[in-house]
C-alpha cells in the first residue's frame, strides 16, 4: 500500500463553507474516491487554509487516471475550484509531500524512505 500525502491552500475567506461542502460530499464522489482505489482517505484544515491530504492506495498512477477520467470527479472538482487558491483542478495540481518516517516500517525493517522511494 502505497501513503499519499498532499497539500493545498484555500482561500482563508472560504473556509467555513469548505468545511460545509465537505461534511456532505456527494455519495457519487465517495463512491468515486472508493473505486479508484483510494482508502483512508482524510483532510485536514488549518485556520490560515492550509489544506493537508492523505490517503492510500495501491497504484497512484491508476487512481489518478481514474479520477481524470471520471465524469463525477470533473463536476466535484468545478464546483470546489473556487475555494483554491490557484489554477487548475485542485486533485492535479496539488502538492506531494514526501514521505521521511512510518512508525511501522522502521519497526519491521522495510523502511522505503531509505530506499530511494516517496510515497
Amino acid at each position: 500500500m502505497i501513503r499519499v500525502c498532499f497539500q493545498l491552500q484555500v482561500d482563508p475567506n472560504r473556509l467555513d463553507e469548505y468545511r460545509r461542502r465537505h461534511a456532505a460530499v456527494w455519495p457519487e464522489m465517495l463512491r468515486e474516491i472508493e473505486a479508484a482505489g483510494r482508502r483512508n482517505y482524510s483532510l485536514f484544515l488549518r485556520e490560515d487554509g492550509l489544506l493537508i491530504g492523505y490517503y492510500e492506495t495501491e497504484s497512484v498512477e491508476r487512481a489518478d487516471a481514474y479520477l481524470a477520467r471520471s465524469e463525477v470527479a470533473a463536476r466535484w472538482e468545478a464546483e470546489m475550484s473556487e475555494f483554491f487558491v490557484g489554477d487548475g483542478r485542485a486533485d492535479q495540481t496539488a502538492t506531494v509531500l514526501q514521505e521521511v518516517f512510518h512508525l511501522e516500517d522502521q519497526l519491521s525493517g522495510t523502511d522505503p524512505t531509505h530506499e530511494g522511494t516517496h510515497t
